[in-house]
């Protein structure tokens, strides 16, 4: 049952954001809106570096209902047996690095990018560390992981993070996205800052910031990210696309401007146990490549979590 954030009904609403996202959602309108401003469940993963997930079970659910994420063997819905309580960090679980508080749609990006002992991974945008915790517990702390954030204000939290997880292959480094064009790794995540329209019920402030002056300028930064990330990835290797936001210019479009630029990038069917809407083929005028139909799109209301956009690019021969 949705619980209502209070007060969200006396919040002004831009009316190019209503315009807008009534033109995307169609009849949806109103259940994104209604999900948009209701509490969101909250999740953990637990950190297979530091804890086997049948450990942490018998000492969390002690206190917490453990409802398991279908997508993510690693992930829980929690619920605090005995009253409210949101502070799951002030727990020792947490304190310890045997979890991480991360939102369920958060984790479906290093999954679907699935890096292996012994890779060489970059994740782009990597600040404050919950997919890069993640990469590298799936790593098994082997290999090497750059994580790397233009934002060097967000490296402190990085680091605590990666510490508290007991990560050890981790190379941090404050970089532009470019930096990397003319290296070559197995596998990149490009995790991009957008308009975060998927995360309004973690955060009324994304609805207050929204504009289309706020979206334009967010394309711009992903046009060279989206390029750099893949122009780091060696022959065969794999990215991912992902954000937090609903827009297509930001999305779906995104994506098509890289097909259409680098001939060698192939899109991925992303195949997991999720339900998810269709992707945008058609929006105003944004030329978008019917292949998009091979990425993820979700809304908070399809599993109850935040929105999220998320493609899987391999790079391949050029034809």
């Amino acid at each position: 049952m949705l619980e209502t954030i209070p007060r969200t009904e006396d919040l002004e609403i831009k009316e190019k954001f209503v315009e807008r996202y009534k033109a995307l959602l169609g009849k949806d309108y109103n259940k994104f809106m209604k999900y948009s401003f209701a509490y969101i469940r909250k999740a953990i993963r637990v950190n297979t570096l530091k804890i086997s997930i049948n450990k942490l079970k018998k000492r969390f659910s002690k206190d917490w209902n453990m409802e398991q994420v279908p997508w993510c063997k690693e992930g829980f819905w929690v619920k605090f047996k005995k009253e409210k309580r949101f502070d799951i960090g002030n727990t020792p679980e947490h304190q310890l690095g045997y979890i991480y508080v991360q939102d369920a749609a958060s984790m479906i990006p290093a999954i679907v990018l699935d890096p292996k002992p012994g890779e060489r991974v970059l994740d782009m945008c990597a600040a404050p560390g919950s997919k890069t915790t993640q990469l590298s517990q799936y790593m098994k702390n082997k290999g090497v992981l750059i994580a790397n954030d233009s934002n060097g204000k967000r490296l402190a939290a990085l680091g605590i993070n990666l510490r508290r997880c007991g990560v050890s292959n981790v190379v941090i480094t404050h970089q532009q996205g470019n930096y990397y064009r003319k290296l070559e790794f197995d596998r990149v995540l490009v995790d991009a800052p957008c308009s975060a329209t998927g995360t309004i019920r973690r955060s009324l402030k994304a609805l207050s910031m929204w504009s289309p002056g706020l979206v334009r300028k967010m394309a711009g930064i992903q046009k060279q990210l989206i390029e750099a990330g893949f122009l780091a990835l060696k022959k065969g290797g794999t990215m991912v696309y992902s954000t937090c936001t609903q827009e297509p210019e930001e999305n779906e479009a995104m994506v098509s401007y890289l097909l259409k630029k680098h001939k060698d990038a192939k899109l991925e069917e992303i195949k997991l146990n999720i339900k998810k809407s269709k992707p945008i083929l058609k929006f105003e005028n944004l030329k978008i490549n019917p292949e998009v139909k091979k990425c993820l799109r979700i809304y908070p209301f399809d599993n109850n979590t935040e929105g999220f956009f998320v493609a899987k690019i391999k790079k391949g021969k050029p034809f």
